[in-house]
Order: C-alpha cells, then sequence, then structure tokens
C-alpha cells in the first residue's frame, strides 16, 4: 500500500513508519518542518510539507493513498491551554480525510485514547455514546466515534486507543514528566497510597498495532494498544526514587495539583485497561518491556 501518515516523525510515527516500510509499504508523511521533511526522507518516506490547518494538502493527500493513519495532535497548544483548539482540529482532519476515503473500502486508523472508568478495567467495547459522531462535540473521543461512523460510509475505518504511556527510550511524555518533578521537588511522590493504575504500553508494540489495524481490522473497530493493563503509580514512584536515590512520599490528594501540576489529575485517577479483545481479533502480542522493566533499563534517569 501507498500509505499516507500523519504526525509521522512524531514520538509514535517515528515507530510507525519504519514498520511499514518493513513491512513493503510505501510511506508518504506529513512533515510541519524541514527537520521533521529530513527524518522521513532518511527512514525512507516521502515528506509531504503541511500541517493539520492545511486542509488541501490533506485530502490530496488522502486521495492519492491506499490508506491512512492519522497520529497528529496539536499537543504544543493542547498542553498550554488549547485543548479545545487541538481537539477542534483533529476533528477537522478526520472530516477532509473521510470525505476523501469516502466509498473506497480504505482504511482510516487514527489514534486516540483509552477512556477511564475508575476500578474497571475498560474494554474495547466501553467509552461509546450513542450519538457523539454527530454533536459536533470536539474531544478526542467524539472524534474517534466520527472516525468509527465512516464504517457506513465504506471506509475501513478503525480506532486505536493508546494508554497514558507509551514509553521507551526518548520517551517525552508522562514518566519523563514525573521524573522531572522528582527532581525539582527532591522525593519521587505518588497521590494519596499510589494504588491507582496507569495502562501502559511500549511505542514499538504500539507501532505494531497500527501497522495491523491498517492491514487487516475490520470497518468501524475500536482497539485497545495496552500491553500492562494497569501499573500502580506508586510502583512507577518506587522505581524513581531507587534510580534517582529519593525518597518516596505520599502526597496528599488535597496538595497533589502544587507537587504534580497538570499532571496530579491524572496521576489521581484509576484507571485500568484492557486488550484482550484486540488481541485476539489481530493476534497482537506485545513483545517489548512493560513498563517498570523499562523504567530499570535507566534511560530515563541520563542526564
Amino acid at each position: 500500500m501507498r500509505v499516507f501518515v500523519t504526525g509521522a516523525s512524531g514520538w509514535i510515527g517515528s515507530a510507525v513508519v519504519p514498520q511499514l516500510i518493513e513491512a513493503g509499504h510505501q510511506v508518504a508523511g506529513l512533515a510541519r518542518s524541514d527537520r521533521s521533511a529530513a527524518a522521513l526522507t532518511a527512514a525512507g518516506a516521502e515528506a509531504v510539507p503541511g500541517t493539520l490547518d492545511d486542509v488541501d494538502t490533506l485530502r490530496g493527500s488522502a486521495a492519492a493513498s491506499d490508506g491512512v493513519i492519522h497520529l497528529a495532535f496539536k499537543h504544543d497548544i493542547a498542553f498550554t491551554g488549547d485543548f479545545q483548539g487541538a481537539a477542534d482540529a483533529d476533528r477537522r482532519t478526520v472530516e477532509a480525510i473521510g470525505e476523501v476515503l469516502a466509498g473506497s473500502g480504505r482504511p482510516l486508523v487514527i489514534a486516540s485514547g483509552t477512556p477511564a472508568l475508575p476500578g474497571h478495567a475498560v474494554t474495547e467495547r466501553d467509552g461509546h455514546t450513542p450519538g457523539t459522531a454527530t454533536t459536533g462535540q470536539d474531544t478526542r473521543a467524539a472524534t474517534g466515534e466520527l472516525t468509527l461512523s465512516l464504517a457506513s460510509r465504506d471506509v475501513r475505518s478503525s480506532v486505536v486507543r493508546l494508554p497514558r504511556t507509551v514509553h521507551g527510550e526518548g520517551d517525552p511524555g508522562f514518566v519523563a514528566g514525573l521524573v522531572q518533578i522528582a527532581r525539582d521537588k527532591g522525593v519521587s511522590g505518588h497521590v494519596g497510597d499510589g494504588t491507582t493504575r496507569w495502562p501502559a504500553v511500549h511505542r514499538l508494540d504500539a507501532a505494531h498495532l497500527f501497522r495491523l489495524a491498517l492491514e487487516e481490522a475490520p470497518a468501524g473497530t475500536t482497539l485497545h494498544g495496552v500491553a500492562d493493563e494497569g501499573v500502580q503509580t506508586r510502583d512507577i514512584a518506587a522505581v524513581i526514587g531507587r534510580h534517582l536515590d529519593l525518597p518516596v512520599v505520599s502526597v496528599a490528594p488535597e496538595e497533589a495539583g502544587d507537587h504534580f501540576g497538570w499532571l496530579a489529575g491524572i496521576l489521581a485517577v484509576d484507571q485500568p485497561a484492557s486488550s484482550a479483545l484486540t488481541r485476539e481479533l489481530l493476534r497482537w502480542e506485545p513483545a517489548q518491556p512493560g513498563l517498570i522493566e523499562d523504567l530499570d533499563k535507566g534511560h530515563y534517569f541520563r542526564d
């Protein structure tokens, strides 16, 4: 296939692209900078200059493809106060690509997040609210429902829900943030008793799942890219404390905002997730280290 990938030079995309190429696919990746374009060219992909705001570029690239994987999200504005703007851009992207692919039977795979139902390991069947796709509500979950609804328009659409932590060497995400907070505060903390759970997956296992979804997922499928169903946050704090030689402490829920900043709300929610249905459907089996084993490799703690 010729595959158009948004977010192709990002944290997950830079793992997806080599997997696609190794499997014999041709890749055209959206590149919003010269640096991104150079990285894609070096990986053996075609660089397509543009951003999520370049709707004509998105449509043209989708039209010229045999399938699309949409990974890009405006994290830069999402985490600096304009999450709604990022969610709006995400929905517009899916709408534009969906219009092009309608009636073709070609695959569209997008990234989303696992929902949180405290005390319950969410499955691929959870988190689907009737009517969400057409309400115009611009959230990532609603955009996922919009994507699934494209199956009725002969698009082989699927949504890969990812856990809060997609880890591996070079990870710029939540775990790296916790490591930096521990350095700054002089302690490795968890909220309350630390029994809240985070699902996790190694980025190479996630990349493998995106390829399988592109090649095999039936239309209208929700998939969970989850390897660790739920790692207790106190276990994460313990590894961080051990590697940084810092005490591990409980942070009271009412003090968590001051200690962890915007991460406090995420740490305080129990959010395990299952991928049993995904594994059965696509024969996907994570092969990379789990989160605790990956943390113990030490790469998160290098200066």
